[in-house]
């Protein structure tokens, strides 16, 4: 989680180092300056509390697009000394001018000045600009068609028509209002996920990064696959802390995948093993990429109770996975590494185990104090610099808190960058009325059925999500599919679920899979290959989102026995589904037992006693079948047509 990699989530683009000349010594001042400001306003804020009205969100979203066009320069050299300092400024004086006429917009709610026009339009040009270079094309590009759409509305086809706005009447919404740019989805970067960048980035100084990677290599490091399970532990603590799939797959993909390919995996299976288990760092608890903050604001319930719902459909992600991994290793009689090749355990926790005591507070403030989010990041902020002075090794230094405090505000750019771009959709949609139209076209062509909903919703997270963070795709999904899904009878927890769960998986799934392209540049293996390699590894997890729509056991609600009877018939069935998928139990399946184990699996995770018992029976079978051939007790000949 590099200052670098740690901001651009799965943005393409790379930050300009500056020339070394006056004018580039001076950049990078400015660069190292204002981050460092922007963090230490957020860390004041959040203890005394946040500015009034509006003015926080405008702090926040002047401070980032500030910070964006320092980071992220122009390609040519020309352009970058004029076009970044006219972008700069366009941005800073947009916000300073709402943060000025802020306190005398209520009083004017519908007359719009042409200074407001003016200003607004210069805050919409650098905030798309700012998204193209951060993000990519595709979210700003959308942005613009639904600008268009609001100005060109009576000349839609269909249902696509209406009565059209003027230039100042759609600037007064999206730039002037907390409908707009500063919803939300922006309040919520500016009061919560700043704070939590900011503690990943104390957090990374301080080595916990690397205590992840050592503990997990001390516990499975030994065992046969040992380096691809080392990915999978460490990759889900790292998650806890990134909310980035390419930047875990940076990180820990630079020490997993040499060593996975080193002890027999193909390149494009170690690629592809990093790629899936970085991607679940995003929806493990407790940080679930920030979109945990914004489930819990749209739906009005605790911080807490997100990532309680959360948990289960994690824990099957990566358990899965595991499974899949150790079937592989044994597969292919691959053994683990070397004890004089891996870190002691002890040794390692005592170095440098203190440093989970900031995420342990973290826990115990939000689920057993109940202290509000912002509240309690602060406080883990504190600790995690307190604490880091128990050791020299992780004693926080006045350049690691200066580095700190810069990861922070970098690392917060792609979500505040996305968070007010969508806020522009969310304004048009808003102003329009095209959310209530898209849902009845998506009600319409699903006749009512529920699966056809739910399959379709699918299709629509992963082809939003191709190439954009999470939170911007969950916010923008959330629009389109949630209401029609809520309106069907699915319980609204399920369905923010759902449609977040598939936002993440956008990133193994091809054709643009960034997370194992990623991957395939550490190992060298096609990046096509290794994306559908991914894909097959995640296979099991497609099917757990349906099943929490079904079975709401699966997000921990009902009754406790219940809950533990779902969870651990749906683990035997993600194990017997890996099985099938790999070919291999305890020995090499065929095709009909493939077909069999795929069968259970899925019986399994469908909830119901019924497909349970089918699930178990068949699955129990093939398992007794092969103890048996291993054993000699029956013919080796394998189960076939």
């Amino acid at each position: 989680m590099s200052n670098i990699l740690a901001c651009i989530e799965e943005s393409p683009k790379v930050p300009k180092i500056p020339e070394v000349t006056p004018w580039g010594r001076m950049l990078g001042t400015v660069m190292m300056i204002v981050p460092v400001c922007f963090s230490l306003f957020h860390l004041v804020t959040a203890y005394v509390g946040p500015l009034s009205g509006m003015r926080q969100r405008i702090v926040h979203l002047g401070f980032s697009l500030a910070l964006t066009f320092l980071v992220y320069r122009s390609e040519k050299k020309g352009l970058r000394r004029i076009i970044d300092p006219l972008l700069l400024l366009g941005g800073v004086i947009s916000c300073l001018y709402l943060f000025i006429e802020d306190p005398r917009l209520p009083f004017r709610a519908g007359i719009t000045t042409r200074n407001d026009v003016i200003f607004g339009i210069i805050l919409l040009v650098t905030l798309l600009e700012a998204s193209r270079r951060v993000i990519g094309l595709a979210l700003p590009l959308v942005s613009i068609l639904f600008l268009v759409y609001a100005y060109l509305g009576p000349h839609m086809p269909g249902l696509l028509q209406h009565r059209g706005y003027d230039l100042a009447r759609i600037v007064s919404l999206v730039c002037l209002s907390t409908e707009g740019i500063f919803g939300v989805a922006l309040g919520v970067s500016a009061t919560f996920i700043i704070l939590f960048c900011i503690l990943s980035g104390f957090l990374f100084e301080s080595g916990t990064a690397q205590l992840f990677t050592d503990m997990a290599s001390s516990i499975f490091g030994r065992v046969r696959g040992g380096p691809a399970k080392i990915a999978t532990v460490a990759s889900c603590f790292f998650g806890t802390l990134s909310g980035s799939a390419v930047a875990n797959v940076t990180s820990t993909g630079t020490f997993t995948i040499p060593m996975m390919i080193k002890t027999g995996f193909s390149p494009e299976f170690a690629g592809a093993v990093e790629a899936v288990a970085s991607t679940g760092g995003q929806f493990m608890p407790p940080i679930m990429a920030s979109v945990a903050f914004v489930i819990a604001e749209v739906l009005g319930i605790s911080y807490f109770e997100v990532c309680k719902v959360g948990l289960i459909p994690a824990l099957l992600y990566y358990l899965s996975l595991f499974i899949a991994v150790d079937l592989r290793a044994a597969k292919r009689g691959l053994k683990g590494l070397s004890p004089e090749q891996l870190p002691k355990f002890a040794p390692t926790f005592l170095r440098s185990g203190h440093m989970l005591v900031p995420i342990l507070l973290l826990i115990y403030l939000l689920g057993v104090a109940r202290l509000s989010i912002t509240t309690s990041a602060f406080w883990a902020v504190v600790a995690s610099f307190a604490v880091s002075f128990v050791k020299k090794d992780t004693r926080l230094d006045a350049a690691r808190i200066w580095s700190a405090l810069r990861r922070g505000a970098e690392g917060v750019l792609p979500v505040a960058i996305a968070c007010a771009n969508v806020g522009v959709i969310v304004g048009t949609l808003m102003l329009t009325g095209l959310g209530f139209r898209l849902s009845g076209i998506l009600v319409e062509l699903c006749k009512e059925s529920i699966p056809l909903l739910l399959v379709s919703s699918m299709v629509v997270c992963i082809l939003l999500g191709m190439g954009v963070p999470t939170l911007a795709v969950y916010l923008v999904v959330s629009i389109f599919v949630a209401p029609v899904l809520i309106n069907h009878g699915v319980l609204p927890v399920a369905v923010h679920m759902f449609v977040f769960y598939f936002g993440v998986l956008s990133c193994i799934t091809p054709p643009v899979a960034v997370a194992a392209y990623t991957a395939a540049g550490i190992s060298g293996a096609s990046p096509m290959s290794t994306g559908f390699t991914a894909f097959r590894l995640a296979l099991p997890s497609f099917i757990i989102p349906f099943m929490f729509v079904y079975n709401p056991a699966l997000l921990m609600m009902g009754d406790p026995l219940n809950i533990l009877w779902s969870f651990t018939t749906s683990l035997i069935g993600v194990g017997f589904m890996a099985a099938g998928l790999e070919g291999y139990l305890l020995r090499q399946t065929s095709v009909v037992e493939r077909g069999l184990l795929i069968a259970s699996g899925l019986c399994l995770i469908w909830p119901g006693l019924i497909s349970d018992v089918i699930g178990l029976a068949v699955g129990v079978s093939v398992y007794l079948h092969e103890y048996w051939a291993r054993q000699g007790r029956i013919s080796a000949s394998r189960i076939d047509v």
